[in-house]
């Protein structure tokens, strides 16, 4: 088991206590998976308490023994009750705060009630911003963690060359790849910050099934295999001479890589061959100007007019009329962090060890969609790929 090092929690928090203090903001309440993950190196059920000064206390309700082998924190309680919470900061020297910060975007309306009478004369601000400035830029740690995820990338890419075929049905293809993932060290749950926001490994889909849109905000749905879902792989099989589209996660230790990969069986026509050719050349012309210092709005207005310029106004990033004004995003603990490389994100700057996936896809109704994904770590003059799988169509 792979336990995140004291000096990198102690780093985060040490991190997210300056942005408090600049903002005038005396506690931070975490409580959201992710987030105490990433500042307490547990998922343990409870509340991680941030002041803006002085050691953090992690109160667990459930399970405290795990939580303790778990966290490298030093000052780990047990938690009954909310009600609690002001007995024990008195018992470490923590004041009640007039202002204090929760995850509003996150936790729901009944929890955060629950948390918040206990401080009935604190106003009580929103502290997902600040942690998200904390979690966008990586520790050659966290990029370790991600390169690890990168290796499962490449295994579920040599194992879609080894088995698709004619006849399978995608659902099938998805499922071999998850289980080859699994065994190479995948832990099966990824994290979206969204609400209603669901994921698994990823997507495998073929022909018109991977242009089929859905609720996800993302460029490709598929059809999934009941409504209950809504989205992935569904039951058709796959055929020859049509995009087969593999969008996979890796995930290693809480991180993520995200990387996908267009396959075909015999051929393609000549007009999603270009396609391809040029959703990699977009990815190139990302390549050559993102550094840091560069807005991640700019990066996106530059590569979406290439995409109108190339004639993709209408396919790029999902059909007419379900398309996404992205096209890259964070990526970390969660698939949904800081960069995003989208529409209206001009005052945002990249900033070295910074990491997102960048996605560019044609997508055609019925014809299905072919493109290219892999996730990039910003150097100190430009991006690096973390994911490194062989990006050329793949044709069996």
């Amino acid at each position: 088991m792979n336990i995140t090092p004291k000096h990198e929690l102690d780093q985060r928090w040490q991190q997210l206590q300056q942005h408090l203090c600049e903002q005038g903001i005396e506690l931070a309440l975490l409580l959201q998976n992710a987030d105490l993950f990433y500042f307490s190196g547990s998922i343990q059920q409870g509340v991680m308490l941030v002041p803006a000064s002085g050691a953090p206390i992690y109160c667990v309700r459930k399970e405290l023994a795990r939580a303790k082998e778990e966290s490298q924190l030093d000052n780990i309680v047990p938690l009954k009750s909310p009600r609690d919470l002001p007995r024990i900061m008195a018992e470490y020297g923590i004041s009640m705060p007039q202002a204090m910060a929760m995850e509003l975007d996150v936790v729901p309306v009944a929890t955060y009630r629950r948390f918040t009478k206990p401080f009935a004369n604190a106003e009580v601000k929103d502290v997902t911003p600040l942690l998200r400035q904390v979690r966008m830029i990586k520790s050659d740690y966290e990029l370790n963690l991600m390169r690890k995820a990168a290796k499962q990338e490449d295994v579920i890419y040599q194992k879609a060359r080894q088995i698709i075929r004619a006849g399978m049905s995608d659902v099938e293809l998805s499922a071999e790849l998850e289980y080859a993932a699994r065994l190479s060290g995948h832990q099966g749950i990824t994290r979206m910050r969204g609400f209603n926001s669901e994921f698994y490994c990823g997507h495998a889909f073929s022909g018109g099934a991977s242009s089929t849109p859905a609720f996800s905000d993302t460029p490709l749905g598929g059809p999934g295999v009941t409504p209950a879902v809504g989205q992935g792989a569904g039951n058709k099989i796959i055929g020859t001479n049509e995009p087969i589209i593999v969008d996979f996660l890796g995930a290693a230790d809480g991180y993520l890589c995200d990387q996908t990969r267009t396959f075909c069986i015999g051929g393609l026509s000549d007009k999603l061959v270009t396609a391809y050719a040029d959703m990699v050349k977009i990815q190139q012309h990302m390549v050559s100007i993102a550094k840091p210092g560069v807005s991640w709005g700019a990066i996106y207005d530059s590569c979406y007019q290439m995409a109108c310029d190339a004639g993709y106004k209408d396919s790029f990033m999902g059909i007419s009329g379900a398309q996404v004004s992205f096209i890259g995003h964070g990526v970390g603990t969660e698939l949904d962090e800081f960069p995003f490389i989208a529409r209206g994100f001009n005052d945002y700057l990249l900033e070295k060890n910074m990491t997102f996936a960048f996605e560019p896809k044609a997508v055609y109704p019925d014809l299905g969609a072919v493109g290219i994904e892999n996730t990039y770590v910003v150097t100190a003059d430009g991006v690096e790929s973390l994911t490194f799988s062989p990006e050329e169509l793949v044709v069996l």
